[in-house]
């Protein structure tokens, strides 16, 4: 599932694209294209102006010449493509916002995506109102986002995915953050010092920065930017999807594990497990 970078690198290129652009024509090729909770249906916003492209999380909207907004979530598989108008179809083309001479495509092979259109509370889609600022949201506040983590006696691990605490970190991040911080991913919250906490905070920011700068990280051709391009932080990962090999800072072999129905790579000897942790 794309997260934060993979999600800001569309963001960006939507901006840098569809801004000043009207919705001349919008055709929706498939039903689950829509979101349940779409209060109207996406063809109500032909003849919109798009003035901007906002991020929460993993949550992307469109600002309009108009109260209302066109919300957007890819998903596991969901894709923003800016294409030619003459261009052919893509095989899992779910809706199409003709831009004039381009097209905004939805395509969405696991069907898993939607975009819809929301009202705005406090300036932003309803949708995202339960949803945390991330480390790089202006609203952002560090002190704040660590009391959230302390209060959910959870495995550490468990709580970074809780977009409500923090948003925009998935499974790849969570374990690129986890192990930069030498914490193992069942470690217990009441466990952990504020010390520990804002460390991790630090390197999740820091991984996703990376990744960022790079377009973030594409396994397929799932997740690609609005001009069809993959991110390229799949290179610099150092424990997810790595496992059998070797920890980049000591060498031992990267191990994988199972919880809260996710799995987990970390290094046994730079994030010894809790309890050995407590013998030492």
């Amino acid at each position: 599932m794309p997260e934060l970078p993979e999600v800001e690198t569309v963001r960006r290129g939507l901006a840098e694209n569809i801004v000043g652009k009207k919705f001349k024509e919008i055709e929706v090729l498939h039903p689950r294209a829509t979101s349940p909770k779409s209060i109207a249906a996406l063809t109500s916003l032909r003849g919109a102006r798009v003035k901007g492209v906002k991020r929460r999380g993993k949550f992307l909207w469109f600002e309009l010449d108009r109260p209302e907004v066109l919300v957007g979530h890819l998903g596991m598989s969901g894709q923003f493509l800016i294409q030619p108008k003459s261009a052919q179809d893509e095989r899992h083309l779910r809706a199409r916002f003709n831009l004039g001479r381009h097209d905004l495509r939805f395509i969405d092979q696991r069907t898993f995506g939607w975009v819809g259109v929301e009202e705005k509370i406090n300036n932003r889609p309803t949708c995202v109102q339960h949803i945390a600022a991330d480390p790089f949201d202006p609203e952002f506040n560090l002190d704040e986002t660590i009391s959230r983590f302390q209060r959910k006696k959870t495995e550490i691990k468990r709580a970074l995915l809780d977009q409500g605490v923090m948003s925009g970190v998935g499974n790849i991040y969570a374990d690129e953050a986890l192990w930069r911080s030498k914490i193992h991913p069942e470690t217990r919250t009441e466990k952990m010092s504020k010390a520990r906490f804002s460390q991790l905070i630090s390197s999740a920011t820091e991984v996703m920065a990376e990744a960022l700068e790079v377009g973030g990280t594409s396994f397929d051709d799932l997740y690609i930017n609005v001009n069809g391009e993959s991110g390229y932080f799949e290179r610099s990962l150092a424990v997810y999807g790595q496992e059998g090999e070797g920890c980049p800072r000591c060498g031992r072999e990267i191990r994988r594990i199972t919880f809260a129905n996710r799995s987990s790579h970390f290094c046994p000897k730079c994030q010894p497990t809790p309890r050995a942790d407590g013998n030492r």
